[in-house]
């Protein structure tokens, strides 16, 4: 692939702020799942690497951290305006290395964009409290930085999962060290380097280093780390959660999810199938508030499957770089046969395939599994891929029964003409994202953002929640004179 202004091939080699450093744990093609192609090579990161960046951006944190505050409002006002002027370049990377739809990358270029925005709102934002006291006392709480930000993101939505992050931990006077995916490290990674590198970030503040499994544990133990902020699979976070703990981290966890959508008997039909479709099928399902169950009222769930089954096949399956495609290809292999196996064994537990269920490559048809019972593998895993599993309830009561049955809480939602019964049934969802009259997969920058149970450890980012993750108290106190204690 030819060298971009905006983004040039030696950037992935690992030319950041710094200079050039050497592939400690070797280097990774960057490869297009679309076709195979070879698109590039990056380098890894080995944890002797991620040692010297944590050591650097402690160093550099201090001076940040003290720095005017429109200073560093400035650049992320600046990023965010790169961002726009280079958003097409940006939208072409995330459609070759991640796979997403036009559709897909798109939105998530203008998101990203938008979080620089906000992000660039909270330097000038209140940091602090003034809390009554005895007379001659000036009693205060206020918010500063934690330090250095490790950040470990997917590949899913690898610019905006990351930038939520990046953005407001700079923002509020923190390093950064962000361990992207290596299946998206340009997208994820180096051209989140490449803005603030463009918009004057000072040097050793923000660290972009590829890496395994031993680059993010070096991550989550390294003493210059405060803070780990991981979005990712329930099974890795677990793990990031226990290394972290044992150091005393803070951490943040944004997990998995297997979200329902409850459909009860008064809803739009074409409106529900509009909303199921964009909630299970957007970027091949891969996606962490991704509609995993369909639960649909008994009353309208056979012409509710027929439609879904039909919107389905008409859904244009192909290589996001060509044109507009509803499908592209799945990340890679694994993910692949991960969807054929659940998919086999929830026909071998008594589903019914109603249509899809094939792959060619890495394309997996649009799937809808019906007839899924509680006990059936495809009604309590993630799947991540674009698999509809409908349900059919008969009562409320039995829908909320049906939606709490999962270890998950992060996203649920419901369709209904009738508000009322909706947010009565909705005040009964274990959730932390709850959606009346849409799908699951909703996003805004400006909301807080977290799940309970298996979908995270209970905290929150974006929006207001960014200044309690990204920042920490402290307590201070201010006397004219020290008192004279009587011991």
């Amino acid at each position: 692939m030819a060298t971009h202004a905006f983004l040039p091939t030696a950037t992935w080699s690992g030319k950041l702020f710094e200079g050039q450093w050497s592939p400690g744990a070797g280097t990774q093609d960057v490869v297009e799942p679309a076709t195979g192609e070879r698109l590039g090579e990056i380098a890894m990161a080995d944890p002797a690497q991620i040692s010297r960046a944590a050591a650097t951006a402690a160093k550099a944190q201090r001076d940040w951290a003290s720095a005017p505050y429109d200073t560093r409002a400035q650049v992320l006002r600046r990023a965010a305006q790169l961002a726009e002027e280079h958003n097409d370049e940006i939208v072409q990377w995330l459609v070759r290395e991640s796979g997403s739809t036009q559709l897909k990358a798109g939105f998530e270029a203008k998101v990203n964009t938008k979080a620089l925005h906000e992000a660039a709102a909270l330097p000038s934002r209140s940091i602090g409290e003034v809390l009554p006291s005895e007379p001659g006392r000036l009693n205060l709480a206020r918010r500063r930085p934690l330090g250095v930000v490790g950040v470990i993101a997917p590949f899913n939505f690898p610019l905006y999962l990351a930038m939520r992050a990046v953005a407001p931990a700079l923002a509020l006077g923190n390093a950064v060290v962000l361990k992207p995916d290596p299946r998206t490290a340009v997208c994820g990674g180096f051209v989140i380097a490449r803005l603030f590198e463009l918009a004057g970030l000072p040097a050793g503040l923000l660290h972009v280093l590829p890496g395994d499994g031993a680059a993010g544990a070096a991550l989550t133990s390294d003493p210059n780390i405060a803070m780990i902020q991981f979005t990712g699979s329930t099974r890795a976070g677990r793990k990031v959660g226990e290394a972290a703990g044992k150091h005393l981290k803070k951490v943040s966890l944004e997990l998995g999810g297997k979200n329902s959508l409850i459909v009860l008997d008064d809803a739009d039909m074409e409106l529900a199938i509009a909303n199921t479709a964009w909630g299970v099928y957007l970027h091949q399902g891969q996606i962490c508030m991704a509609t995993g169950r369909v639960l649909v009222q008994r009353s309208i769930h056979a012409r509710f499957l027929e439609k879904l089954v039909a919107k389905a096949k008409s859904l244009k399956v192909g290589n996001p770089a060509d044109g507009e495609v509803a499908i592209g290809p799945l990340i890679n292999a694994q993910q692949r046969d991960h969807a054929a196996r659940i998919v086999a064994e929830a026909q071998a537990a008594g589903a019914t395939l109603a249509t899809g269920g094939g792959y060619q490559d890495l394309y997996f048809e649009p799937t809808v599994l019906s007839d899924v019972s509680r006990d059936n593998p495809a009604f309590h895993e993630e799947i991540f891929a674009p698999v509809a599993v409908v349900v059919p309830f008969d009562t409320d009561d039995e829908a909320v029964e049906l939606a709490n049955d999962s270890e998950y809480g992060l996203s649920m939602a419901i369709v209904s003409s009738n508000v009322g019964r909706a947010l009565k049934l909705g005040e009964r969802l274990r959730t932390g994202l709850l959606h009346i009259n849409d799908q699951t997969v909703n996003d805004e920058v400006i909301n807080p953002f977290g799940g309970v149970g298996a979908s995270g450890n209970g905290t929150s980012i974006g929006g207001p929640s960014n200044i309690d993750e990204f920042t920490q108290w402290q307590w201070m106190t201010v006397k004219g004179e020290a008192p004279a204690y009587p011991i």
